[in-house]
């Protein structure tokens, strides 16, 4: 967590926006860099409710609108920034300026 409030003077130069380069900073538990708090992350699913209980691997709706997004931008409060956070956007907003997306594979070819 930053010890600043607002920019992170060290991202803060140059053209907006600021978002880090990845592996700024450690990664988490599954080796991923980034995960929470940098860009906004689209999501395979769609924005919907989940099952009731304790899930590995919640699926949200089949089909939809918008799509789900996680883990919060660099311009929105520390409680967004969490894989935990979600919220849904219409894909139309892809530009946005802090939505991003991840690509991921294991460390075997």
């Amino acid at each position: 967590m930053s010890p600043t409030r607002g920019y992170h003077p060290t991202y803060a130069v140059g053209g907006y926006p600021y978002s880090s380069p990845v592996g700024s900073f450690a990664a988490n538990g599954y080796g991923l860099y980034d995960m929470a708090g940098n860009m906004w992350e689209w999501c395979w699913d769609w924005d919907g409710s989940y099952a009731a209980g304790s899930q590995t691997d919640p699926q949200g709706a089949t089909s939809g609108s918008n799509r789900s997004i996680r883990g919060g931008g660099w311009n929105v409060r520390a409680s967004c920034c969490a894989l935990t956070c979600r919220f849904k956007s219409h894909p139309y907003y892809s530009m946005y300026i802090n939505f991003g997306f991840r690509t991921a594979r294991s460390s075997v070819p």
